[in-house]
């Protein structure tokens, strides 16, 4: 009897950007008006003059909030437990504390022996993320992150979690590396046997709203994952595609509006995907004997 070339893995990763995809605002922006800075004033006089002086858009803005948080009077400094304060306080899109079980749900009916994991990649301050009411579902939380004084005060950026620096994240779950000192060893990933992975990149969905996305749907088009992308519920699809210029290679399975509720276009998109690589894995699993 012929066996399948593929071996079966049984997990499925689901992959969301954070900044109005899981919740209905862009962080950064939040954080500011929180310590009292107008967002359009912060970016157009500390941010703008760096950026045109060739700095990286996340260095210039961690810089100018640590800049910031020193003219502050000591009651005001920014500081991890403000940040974790800010993220446990957030709104979340409709349906979205509720979305992790569905998913969980749909893929147990489908095959039992397949797991979820979920992960959560964000060009924003990953202590915000961190501390949602939601962090618990996922397994991994990456993003930009500060180094704090021992006050507890922002000091430095660490490290930033640029576009393209999210793809990077999305073979590191693949691999399954948690080490930060593995994680220059993917190099070679293309030639890793597929029973050494984790979760092979077709079994990875992707989820995000827009530009910054554009690179992890690339890469996940490549492996033949699944892209889904999300939009604003007042902005028409098209508007999406438009400003985010969506190449051919970057084309995601659907756009829909951002609304987990249980009967939403995004909430059937998300639990047919799932269901789709269920099968897939269970044809595997046939196929080989199991």
């Amino acid at each position: 009897m012929n066996r399948a070339t593929h071996p079966a893995c049984n997990r499925i990763a689901v992959v969301f950007d954070f900044d109005e995809t899981l919740i209905p605002d862009d962080s950064f922006k939040v954080l500011l008006s929180r310590f009292g800075f107008d967002p359009d004033t912060f970016k157009k006089e500390r941010i703008q003059p760096l950026r045109g002086d060739n700095w990286d858009k996340y260095l210039a803005r961690a810089y100018c909030l640590v800049q910031a948080s020193k003219q502050l009077e000591k009651a005001e400094k920014i500081t991890k437990e403000k940040l974790a304060n800010l993220g446990k306080e957030l709104r979340l899109i409709e349906g979205v504390p509720e979305m992790f079980d569905q998913l969980r749900d749909c893929a147990a009916q489908v095959n039992s022996d397949v797991e979820l994991e979920f992960y959560l990649l964000t060009g924003g301050f990953a202590e915000i993320a961190r501390n949602t009411s939601i962090a618990k579902h996922f397994r991994g939380i990456w993003g930009c992150e500060f180094s704090f004084d021992a006050e507890g005060e922002i000091e430095f950026i660490k490290s930033q979690m640029t576009h393209t620096e999210k793809t990077r994240y999305l073979f590191y779950i693949s691999k399954g590396i948690d080490s930060e000192n593995e994680k220059d060893l993917i190099y070679n990933y293309r030639d890793l046997p597929i029973e050494e992975l984790h979760i092979p990149l077709n079994q990875m969905i992707y989820v995000g709203d827009g530009t910054s996305d554009i690179p992890c749907f690339t890469v996940v088009n490549e492996y033949h994952g699944i892209g889904i992308g999300i939009h604003k519920e007042d902005n028409h699809p098209t508007e999406w595609e438009a400003r985010a210029e969506i190449a051919a290679s970057q084309r995601v399975a659907n756009i829909a509006p951002a609304n987990y509720s249980e009967n939403s276009e995004l909430t059937r998109s998300l639990l047919l995907s799932v269901e789709s690589i269920c099968k897939q894995i269970s044809l595997r699993q046939l196929s080989a004997g199991e």
